[in-house]
């Protein structure tokens, strides 16, 4: 018997999570392969007190792996499960940093990008020498982010010095970039989603009411057909990545593209409903092929 697991972060509600794993499912069990979809509480995998890696699921030919938690997906693939995606892949999209830096040196466009500075004590005073530096370089308005974080969260534009100073205070203590703003993609993206590697489908994300143009944030796609030259560039990004699937958020302004984020479980309700492709079908049917041919 052909059998696949998805596993799926343990608080997750978001509808468009569970629509994910369901889509997924039907479209697997369609091809004859029987699914489970699992929340990632059940500690899966373990390391006993001989340093054993322990817990079995020796019964699944696969799992598409729908969460975040890096520790769990290092375990299971050290376990023998092959993930889709893997567990580099998903750390290579996780953080947002880490993302920039393997695709720089490659010849992606990029927004300009600085990391910012850690501090360990809240307590500490905030160094705004390094803001100097931030602001002479990207100028006003700018983008703050953390390094982690999906759905448009823990993303901040900052207008002036004062709200800089506010939102580096805010996120001194987390992992974070400083990113030029890109003024004539504001509320306006790019969604391009690539399967093994290919671009599938692609939608255009605008937004009256936010500079963030995600659709779970009032965003609304509507589909469009890429250039090849964009193309070209999403398949280099899923490739240099390592990434089974991913969705690649593209922004457009001076005459070109910027790839400003990638997400290794990008959402594709919103992409199906706006476009008509059966993106689950598309990366059920790699999947499958990966595994099974």
């Amino acid at each position: 018997m052909k059998r696949g697991l998805i596993i799926i972060n343990a608080y997750y509600k978001l509808p468009s999570a569970i629509n994910q794993a369901l889509r997924l499912k039907e479209e697997m069990e369609k091809l004859g392969v029987v699914v489970d979809v699992k929340r990632n509480n059940s500690f899966f995998k373990q390391i006993d007190s001989y340093g054993n890696l322990i817990g079995d699921l020796s019964e699944y030919d696969f799992c598409i792996y729908l969460d975040k938690d890096k520790y769990m997906s290092a375990m299971l693939e050290k376990g023998g499960l092959r993930l889709f995606n893997s567990h580099s892949a998903i750390q290579a999209c996780d953080d947002k940093m880490t993302t920039a830096i393997l695709l720089s040196s490659h010849g992606i466009s990029m927004p300009h990008t600085m990391s910012g500075l850690m501090c360990y004590d809240p307590k500490e005073t905030l160094d705004e020498s390094s803001l100097d530096i931030v602001e002479n370089t990207l100028g006003y308005p700018l983008i703050v982010k953390t390094c982690y974080g999906s759905l448009g969260k823990g993303v901040y534009k900052a207008e002036c010095r004062q709200e800089l100073i506010d939102i580096s205070e805010k996120l001194k203590c987390m992992p974070h970039l400083y990113q030029q703003f890109i003024k004539e993609s504001c509320g306006i993206d790019i969604r391009v989603i690539a399967v093994g590697g290919k671009v599938v489908s692609a939608m255009l994300r605008k937004s009256q009411v936010d500079f963030r143009s995600n659709i779970e944030l009032g965003g609304v796609g509507e589909r469009i057909t890429i250039s090849d030259d964009l193309k070209a560039m999403c398949e280099k990004v899923a490739d240099l990545l390592g990434l089974d699937y991913c969705g690649i958020d593209v922004l457009i302004g001076n005459g070109k593209y910027y790839i400003c984020e990638v997400n290794s479980n990008a959402f594709f309700g919103g992409m199906e409903a706006t476009c008509g492709a059966n993106v689950a079908k598309i990366y059920c049917e790699y999947i499958f092929n990966q595994i099974y041919h």
